[in-house]
C-alpha cells in the first residue's frame, strides 16, 4: 500500500453461535488463518460484543472488520481464491447467521 488511509471496510458481524466455544476454536484456528491469506487486506480489526450494563446480550457476538484501498482492491481481494475461501468458510463455524457488508470510510 502507498501510505494511504483504506477507504473501504467490509465489515462482518456475527450473530451468537450455539456453542460459543466451538465458534472460537474454529474462528482462530481455521478461519483466521484463511483471511491471512488474502492478499490486499490493509487492516483488519477483530471485536468480541460485550453485556450491556444492564446485562443484556450484545447485538453481535463478533465483528471483523477488514479495511482495504479502495473497492477495486476489495473486489480483486474477495474475489479471489483466497477471498473465496474464507468467505465460503464462513457457513462451516457462524450456525448463529452472519451479515456481510462493505462500508465508506468516512
Amino acid at each position: 500500500m502507498s501510505g494511504a488511509e483504506p477507504t473501504i471496510v467490509l465489515n462482518v458481524l456475527y450473530n451468537e453461535p450455539s456453542n460459543p466455544e466451538a465458534f472460537e476454536t474454529y474462528y482462530a484456528q481455521t478461519h483466521l488463518p484463511l483471511v491471512d491469506k488474502i492478499e490486499g487486506i490493509a487492516k483488519a480489526v477483530l471485536t468480541k460484543g460485550l453485556p450491556g450494563a444492564d446485562g443484556s446480550k450484545p447485538p453481535y457476538y463478533r465483528i471483523a472488520q477488514l479495511f482495504f484501498a479502495d473497492g477495486a482492491q476489495l473486489a480483486a481481494s474477495m474475489g479471489s481464491p483466497e477471498g473465496a475461501a474464507a468467505a465460503a468458510d464462513i457457513a462451516n463455524f457462524a450456525d448463529g447467521g452472519v451479515t456481510v457488508f462493505p462500508a465508506a470510510v468516512v
